[in-house]
């Protein structure tokens, strides 16, 4: 069965709208853990817009399933990944400014590094995972750096998918096969939501575990969080 990871960030941004500490970002995790959900992701980003530096050291308290933090790898992300050790790492190349992730990692030109990164947080027990397109070149690199797992990008399949091409899920489905022959797990996120996920499950063979967060939140605005955790949990059956 593929895990669902519940990315909490827009529940900090929620948060950080109005300054205190309603919605409460802790209770909210052990809510989704509660209600089903297999992990909790958050993103920190260096000026602290949503998730805050402290919320990762908080929420590792309270995270009972999985517990995985997403993030460009400068100094200031290492450090807290190895003061909290969440379950994994996930390595993602998004700029500063960011508003959210927009691309993979060029694993050719950033091999070395990523190598250096993958190996420090291995030796501190942290599984990782690289943040990563459907390119088989640079899924072949991602492999040679020793990293555990690969996060599909999944943003270009859910705009193609949403305007009626199904077809958009075949370079997935053939990047997975790579991956999964290479030894890397596989881990999928980016704009996945109720419309798309059941489609991109049935055609990603060996799926680990999918992160999402925006799309889950505005549904359960509609429909419930605990509701909305159940319906991705069936569809990842």
């Amino acid at each position: 069965m593929t895990k669902l990871s519940v990315n909490i960030n827009k529940i900090a941004t929620l948060r950080n709208s109005r300054g205190g500490n309603v919605p409460n970002l802790l209770n909210v995790a052990a809510d989704i853990e509660r209600f089903g959900g297999q992990g909790i992701t958050i993103h920190p980003r260096p000026d602290e817009r949503h998730i805050k530096y402290q919320d990762a050291r908080d929420l590792v308290s309270v995270v009972k399933t999985e517990f995985n933090i997403e993030g460009n790898p400068i100094q200031s992300f290492i450090d807290l990944v190895l003061e909290t050790k969440p379950t994994q790492v996930t390595l993602v190349p998004d700029a500063i400014d960011a508003i959210t992730s927009n691309a993979g990692w060029d694993t050719i030109k950033h091999q070395s590094f990523l190598q250096e990164v993958v190996q420090e947080f291995q030796q501190n027990g942290i599984r990782t995972s690289i943040f990563i397109g459907t390119d088989v070149k640079l899924i072949e690199a991602a492999a040679k750096t020793g990293s555990d797992r690969i996060e599909l990008y999944t943003e270009d399949f859910a705009a193609q998918f949403n305007a009626g091409n199904k077809e958009a899920v075949k370079p997935y489905t053939a990047a997975a096969v790579v991956a999964h022959n290479l030894g890397l797990g596989i881990n999928a996120g980016h704009d996945l939501s109720l419309d798309n996920i059941q489609f991109f499950k049935e055609n990603i063979p060996n799926l680990a575990e999918v992160s999402i967060g925006h799309a889950l939140i505005v549904e359960s605005l509609y429909l419930g969080l605990e509701n909305v955790v159940n319906m991705y949990l069936h569809r990842l059956q």
